[in-house]
């Protein structure tokens, strides 16, 4: 791995670290509780963790967070500040980040084949949903008291794995073509 970033590789971060912000205004409001939205946010994490290496990878995702927890409204419906970390979806944020660190984890042990990569973005997207699950029962048992497991689980991950499989199938195919047409990002 390099220590030091061609000014190349940093322009491409900070372009995709742009249209990670942009991606969360990409959005179709749910009627659920909690303001949820189906935004494109995991689509792009899942997108950055397969074409760009681990480093680069968890800068993009880490400067989106930043900024996010600074107050600009990076996160879906137009939210920012370190509140939505801590709120009840702030686990979902954080979860994008364990996600993509799993993901870039199988990768190493299993390759880029494309069957691997839709395992490893599948999986990520189940740790994603663990961690930011667990965290909104946490969050919203302090705030308004107990709930249980498949209550949130019809709030916050039921309506989104339909579209959330559509994004994955989308991203294997961008992957290759991104690859081909940036190949920067080696």
């Amino acid at each position: 791995m390099k220590n030091k970033f061609t000014t190349v590789e940093i322009t491409m971060m900070a372009v995709f670290a742009a249209i990670l912000c942009v991606s969360a205004y990409l959005s179709i409001p749910t009627p659920l509780p909690n303001a949820a939205h189906i935004t494109l946010l995991n689509f792009m994490i899942m997108l950055i963790a397969l074409v760009f290496e681990v480093r680069d990878s968890t800068i993009i995702v880490a400067l989106w967070m930043i900024l996010g927890a600074v107050g600009v409204p990076v996160f879906a419906g137009f939210s920012g500040g370190i509140g939505s970390l801590f709120g009840n979806a702030g686990g979902y944020i954080i979860g994008f980040l364990v996600g993509a660190l799993v993901m870039w984890g199988m990768e190493k042990v299993m390759g880029r084949k494309t069957w691997a990569l839709a395992v490893q973005m599948v999986v990520g997207l189940i740790v994603c949903y663990a961690f930011g699950t667990a965290w909104f029962m946490i969050m919203y048992t302090r705030s308004a008291g107990p709930v249980g497991l498949v209550t949130v689980l019809g709030w916050c991950v039921f309506p989104f794995i339909i579209p959330d499989l559509i994004k994955i199938v989308v991203a294997l195919g961008l992957t290759k073509s991104l690859k081909k047409v940036l190949p920067i990002m080696q």
